[in-house]
């Protein structure tokens, strides 16, 4: 081989390993951690991750992580790099900014560091009973045996509310797991359950199926009383409920932190709300999603995610700038 020929090949080789080494630094991976798999929100996370891969066009990769919950997930910022996003209610990320609940004895600067990019599908609230005509009222519940369950957001809700509005001495709380209930509503063990998901949540999907059901709606006035954020279920999402819900919820976000450069930010946020309707169409949770939602975020934006929404034209409060 002559020198020319040899100089020739060296060349082509070192342009295509620099073509190459571009392709991957243009590529950016990283991970999303979301919630335990076999969960409505681990799913989410398989979907969202589909989705931002297609709608960055490849130019970033989610990997997605199994989580034991939103303390985990928020309580990992302590320690990773780089792009890291996490699920979380934005409750959580006031506490950690704060120093508090189950924060206070694990406290760090890194906490100060966390930012939003975009809302994802919140816990929302359900209370379903047997029977018709397909939306009832609170009240309607006096007198009722209930299973709210044990332990979980949604028990512990049911229980505040039934309080809250005195309740508590005129219905039957029921002592079974909650996942007993679409079962014991069904065979008239019980005369509602609650339960507590994005929407539409399997088990009410599955009960509404095989018997008729009603699900409770709040007057403007309970919800406020409550101080939960405040979460319309949208007709005929269960099969006989064909009336608007009104319930409450349990915002949840989707947090980076300011290790995440802006390019990166912005390419996600761009990503999710282009691709919201195509997902929706196949998961039905996603159709929920609103820019309004942008408002329960906890902390600031990712500078990242805020360029994309002034590009947009989407309306973000002064609070979150």
């Amino acid at each position: 081989m002559n020198k020319l020929v040899r100089t020739m090949l060296l060349a082509g080789t070192a342009a295509a390993l620099g073509a190459t080494s571009l392709a991957v630094h243009a590529q950016a991976r990283v991970t999303y951690k979301s919630a335990a798999a076999g969960t409505a929100y681990y799913q989410m996370g398989v979907e969202l991750s589909e989705g931002i891969k297609t709608g960055a066009d490849g130019k970033v990769v989610l990997t997605l992580e199994e989580s034991q919950g939103s303390v985990q997930n928020v309580m990992e910022v302590l320690g990773r790099r780089g792009n890291y996003v996490f699920t979380t209610p934005p409750a959580l990320v006031k506490q950690a900014m704060a120093g508090e609940g189950p924060f206070a004895e694990r406290k760090g600067p890194q906490f100060q560091e966390i930012r939003g990019l975009f809302p994802i599908p919140a816990i929302t609230m359900h209370i379903v009973a047997a029977g018709g005509p397909g939306v009832i009222s609170l009240d309607d519940l006096k007198g009722k045996h209930i299973l709210i369950g044990r332990g979980s957001f949604g028990a512990r809700e049911a229980e505040r509310y039934l309080k809250l509005f005195g309740l508590m001495d005129q219905v039957r709380v029921a002592a079974a797991e909650i996942g007993s209930g679409p079962d014991a509503l069904k065979n008239g063990q019980i005369d509602a359950f609650v339960t507590a998901s994005s929407f539409p949540t399997p088990n009410v999907i599955e009960t509404a199926a095989s018997t008729t059901i009603s699900l409770v709606s709040m007057t403007d006035a309970q919800i406020e009383q409550t101080g939960a954020a405040r979460q319309v279920i949208p007709v005929g999402t269960y099969k006989g409920v064909d009336q608007a819900v009104n319930t409450t919820s349990l915002p949840v976000i989707a947090y980076t932190t300011t290790g995440m450069d802006a390019d990166t930010a912005y390419t996600i946020t761009r990503a999710f709300w282009e691709r919201r309707e195509a997902m929706a169409a196949t998961s039905p949770w996603w159709s929920g999603i609103t820019t309004d939602m942008i408002g329960n975020i906890a902390g600031k934006l990712h500078p990242g995610a805020l360029r994309y929404y002034d590009e947009a034209g989407i309306k973000v409060p002064d609070s979150l700038r």
